[in-house]
């Protein structure tokens, strides 16, 4: 399997070929609080899997360890690696492909600090848009 992605602006774009070894809905406080959402989507690869096709993601240096790639212009989460803990390889944000549904989530991690109310988010109504007005 090959996916494309990139960045909300475009100025990062990359490929991935190969099976995921996982697809994991992370729940960390650190990844919350990166991306500013409930939740993040990594698929993990092995390193030599991810290609830059264009620009240059800029690094943040998020723990002892960990490193997060992201778009300096847009500021879009792409990529997170630690080579102590994961040696060779790299995750990537999942919905920051262009077919996110290519590669569909199979675990939930971190979920020890999971948002109270996510766990019961999915009983939660729902619209195809946006809520009619009352």
């Amino acid at each position: 399997m090959k996916l494309n992605g990139g960045c909300h602006c475009g100025a990062i774009r990359y490929e991935v070929e190969g099976d995921p070894l996982t697809h994991a809905l992370c729940h960390c406080s650190d990844c919350r609080r990166h991306s500013g959402a409930p939740m993040v989507g990594w698929t993990m690869y092995p390193e030599a899997a991810l290609k830059i096709t264009s620009g240059t993601p800029k690094v943040y240096e998020s723990s002892q360890e960990g490193r997060r790639a992201f778009c300096g212009s847009c500021g879009t989460g792409l990529f997170y690696r630690n080579a102590a803990m994961l040696p060779g390889i790299v995750d990537i944000q999942s919905a920051t492909y262009d077919e996110p549904d290519a590669v569909p989530a199979r675990i939930h991690i971190q979920v020890a600090e999971r948002i109270g109310w996510m766990e019961q988010a999915h009983t939660l109504p729902q619209y195809p848009r946006f809520p009619p007005h009352a």
